[in-house]
């Protein structure tokens, strides 16, 4: 399946302790780290070229250049773990199966930033990981990589599991933050960025877990090396929460750049379509990226073959292409219904909206109410051109990116299923027109 560096070993007994994990090398990185210099750190993670895992794929080495350090203020580094895109599972796998491998990664990377405590925000509904993470923070604390003096380093870190309310919203890091304050989890207006004015006022980065799981094998093995692995600047691996209608689904570490069409067919990976059924769409990276039909997932419009890599995916802009996001990789077969499962979507996002900007609040609550009358059968063709008009509404006009995750799905199947928008309307009225002629002989519906 090509190489992997945070989902090996998992066949190995133990390798969820800390035993178990320093058995397969595990927290030899942190020795190393612990003797350089934390810019020397720094340096390393921007030489690998990693980018963040969560879905925005910014280049992690360069947001920890960004942190200010102003004299006697702490500064706090946070993990991301509330993970609640529809179709992405892959951090609450790597937490559950290889938890010391993110607390390894948090070790180090708080020590290159100059924290002296730091947070894991996990997702409320995921108790049973807070759990697994609580016994294998305490397992640090035991064997001294975590608390006074670590190592004999000199440095200090105390390290922290919160649990947030189950909000999709605090996945946005400056909403995580206001929730991990203790106040409502609205999303901050920026400037100014947690780098600055992050935690507690403080200067604050927020990762992805998936993001810190790479740091140790960074130091370990350098940043050159990491950069070696993947494609152009998508560089290193990535972990893809593969679902939908596939024989094999699960989580999977690929090289970045493997191709589109090789990741789905291949039994290395997911398999081909159950039941011999044609593929007829895919969600390549979470449920707020665009959907592309069949054609554009498996070629760009150049007619090259699409791979799963940050610039292949979003080549040709959302006219024709989509994100990589956060990876969650939802496959749909020739039978889906394209305008329930943005039902479905939309329904999602105007539940998790946190009603601070009106175009998000109302927008979605619109665009819920217009596609369930494509749904019941009540929707005109102007209802098409409608909630396009909504979504271009939204789209740009909000504080956080809920807005556009929002917008992005509702544009892209408009823009690539329109026809089936039109056979909803065409179905709905011969479907009125059958019981109003029911109505009128006094007859009962079949």
């Amino acid at each position: 399946m090509g190489r992997q560096i945070l989902i090996n070993d998992l066949d190995k007994e133990g390798v969820n302790t800390l035993s178990g994990y320093k058995a397969i090398g595990g927290y030899t990185a942190i020795e190393k780290a612990l003797k350089m210099k934390p810019e020397e750190i720094v340096e390393e993670v921007k030489k690998s070229g990693l980018r963040g895992r969560g879905g925005a794929g910014f280049p992690a080495g360069m947001k920890w250049s960004f942190i200010a350090k102003p004299p006697g203020v702490p500064r706090y580094l946070v993990c991301n773990a509330d993970e609640s895109e529809p179709g992405t599972f892959k951090d609450r796998f790597l937490m559950e199966k290889k938890p010391h491998i993110l607390i390894e990664g948090m070790i180090i990377s708080s020590f290159a930033l100059g924290a002296n405590t730091s947070y894991i925000y996990i997702r409320g509904e995921m108790m049973y990981v807070f759990h697994i993470l609580e016994k294998a923070i305490q397992e640090a604390y035991d064997a001294g990589y975590l608390g006074k003096n670590i190592l004999g380093s000199g440095y200090d870190l105390d390290l922290h599991v919160h649990c947030g309310g189950g909000a999709y919203i605090c996945g946005e890091e400056t909403g995580l933050i206001e929730s991990l304050e203790g106040k409502r989890g609205n999303p901050r207006i920026k400037p100014p960025f947690p780098a600055v004015v992050g935690l507690y006022g403080c200067p604050t980065v927020v990762n992805n877990v998936e993001t810190l799981a790479n740091v140790p094998w960074i130091v370990n093995n350098s940043g050159d090396e990491y950069a070696k692995i993947g494609i152009g600047k998508s560089t290193g691996t990535k972990l893809i929460s593969a679902s939908g209608h596939i024989n094999k689904p699960g989580v999977y570490e690929i090289e970045l750049g493997v191709p589109v069409e090789e990741f789905i067919f291949s039994d290395k990976y997911c398999g081909g379509i159950r039941n011999g059924k044609k593929l007829k769409a895919v969600v390549a990276g979470g449920s707020s990226v665009p959907i592309l039909p069949t054609e554009l997932i498996l070629k760009t419009a150049k007619g090259e073959p699409r791979l799963m890599s940050y610039e292949s995916l979003s080549d040709g802009g959302f006219q024709t292409g989509t994100m990589l996001g956060s990876g969650g990789f939802i496959v749909m077969d020739e039978d889906t219904s394209i305008v329930k499962n943005l039902w479905n979507f939309t329904r999602f996002y105007h539940h998790e909206s946190c009603g601070q900007c009106s175009p998000c609040r109302e927008g979605t609550g619109w665009m819920e109410k217009v596609l369930h009358k494509f749904i019941e059968g009540h929707a005109q063709t102007k209802d098409i051109d409608l909630l396009w008009d909504i979504q271009r509404k939204i789209e740009g006009k909000t504080i956080c990116p809920l807005g556009e995750a929002a917008a992005w799905p509702v544009a892209a199947a408009i823009r690539h299923f329109r026809s089936e928008f039109e056979e909803y309307v065409h179905q709905g009225k011969n479907m009125i027109d059958v019981k109003h002629y029911y109505r009128l002989n006094n007859l009962q519906e079949a």
